[in-house]
């Protein structure tokens, strides 16, 4: 059984046909669906799918592109929405340069908020990440040494170095469908070798559908097509891939259980 340790199941694409999704990811051999928010005003509706179906749990937080709008989402609310036994989980939240919907340093105090609401309710930090590496690690090594917690870079797509700096603060990685794109030879690398019980996979759907659902939206299931080309990559068999990475997830959203 495979776990999708990152999905938007509330979103535009597959909102529309939310019950006929989550049934064609469980037929697809998918156990847990992680349904992850991203800015206040869909914290009920994410938390909501999540207490209506038994294999969705959810996460509360304020995507970096929002946080010029979210000013007022601190820590304290997130700990006070984190408290429902549903949410297992703190973000997605981060740094994107990329992009720069948000002030950076609004971002910066907004992750930082979300860092804190995952050091004191103990749950662990889903971290966005892009064209912000030196930042992101800045702060992650800064608020470790005021106390630890733990978290996934999701949908990783960053440098092979900074693979290695956030899993030596103790941070899971998390691959998407980007892993099969012919473009991502780096990517690829990087899959590789990261250790076996530090691994996760996602699709962070309704984006980034693997090959061969490109062009399509994203959904649960896809995670098969994504866990299938790396284990072929890491010359893994399928079934120690998911093993694995259902493990590290239960290890690391471990409310789940």
């Amino acid at each position: 059984m495979l776990i999708d340790s990152h999905c938007h199941l509330n979103y535009k694409g597959l909102i529309e046909d939310q019950a006929n999704v989550l049934e064609r990811s469980r037929a697809a051999g998918v156990d847990l669906m992680l349904n992850i928010a991203t800015r206040e005003s869909e914290w009920d509706d994410v938390l909501g799918t999540a207490i209506r179906e038994p294999d969705v749990w959810a996460t509360v937080g304020i995507h970096p592109h929002e946080a010029d709008e979210h000013p007022h989402i601190d820590t304290t609310k997130l700990v006070e929405r984190a408290a429902h036994p549903r949410v297992v989980g703190i973000g997605e939240t981060g740094l994107d340069y990329y992009y720069d919907h948000s002030d950076r340093e609004r971002q910066q105090k907004s992750f930082r908020s979300h860092i804190v609401a995952a050091r004191d309710t103990g749950l662990p930090l889903i971290v966005h990440t892009r064209d912000a590496e030196e930042d992101t690690l800045s702060i992650m090594g800064d608020e470790m040494g005021k106390g630890g917690f733990t978290g996934v870079i999701h949908c990783f797509t960053a440098s092979g170095a900074f693979a290695d700096a956030a899993m030596e603060l103790g941070f899971y990685i998390s691959i998407s469908g980007i892993v099969t794109f012919k473009s991502a030879k780096d990517l690829q690398e990087t899959a590789a070798r990261l250790p076996l019980d530090r691994l996760l996979v996602e699709t962070d759907s309704p984006f980034l559908a693997p090959v061969p659902h490109r062009g399509r939206p994203c959904e649960p299931a896809f995670v098969a097509d994504t866990a299938k080309f790396l284990a072929h990559l890491r010359g893994e068999s399928i079934e120690e891939l998911a093993a694995a990475t259902s493990a590290n997830f239960r290890a690391l959203f471990s409310k789940v259980a």
